[in-house]
């Protein structure tokens, strides 16, 4: 990272290539920021969304952190729901299958990753699609 950026959530324009998902905006934060030294971005979920697909990094062991900057969510790690408000976050093993839904609130959630011991990689600037 090179030089300072400023910005809102907002400004950052959603991921729209040919693995979107309906009722999802995957802003790409690490992008927009010139970040090269851990995954982050912005996830936004419509109420009642159940389309984040569930996944795991076991071939990699790529750590994430959720957080969730607004409303509510619920994050299925290995079968147990962990609701989580707004302030609250989840840490999540590589090897723990995950996935989050919402249910009567949408949510924002920003999530950080990166692989433990590990210099970061960017996987080719869009969500995964296991």
């Amino acid at each position: 990272m090179d030089t300072i950026i400023a910005t809102s959530i907002d400004e950052i324009a959603p991921y729209t290539g040919p693995h979107a998902i309906a009722g999802i905006r995957f802003r790409p934060l690490r992008e927009a920021l010139g970040v090269t030294a851990w995954g982050m971005s912005v996830i936004e979920l419509d109420p009642g969304n159940g389309h984040y697909p569930a996944h795991d990094h076991a071939d990699d062991g790529h750590e994430e952190v959720y957080l969730v900057l607004r409303g509510a969510a619920v994050c299925v790690a290995d079968g147990v729901e962990h609701a989580l408000a707004e302030g609250q976050l989840i840490a999540v093993p590589g090897r723990v299958v995950r996935k989050i839904v919402t249910r009567e609130r949408g949510a924002t959630l920003l999530v950080l990753g990166g692989t433990p011991g590990k210099a970061y990689a960017p996987s080719m600037g869009r969500p995964r699609d296991r």
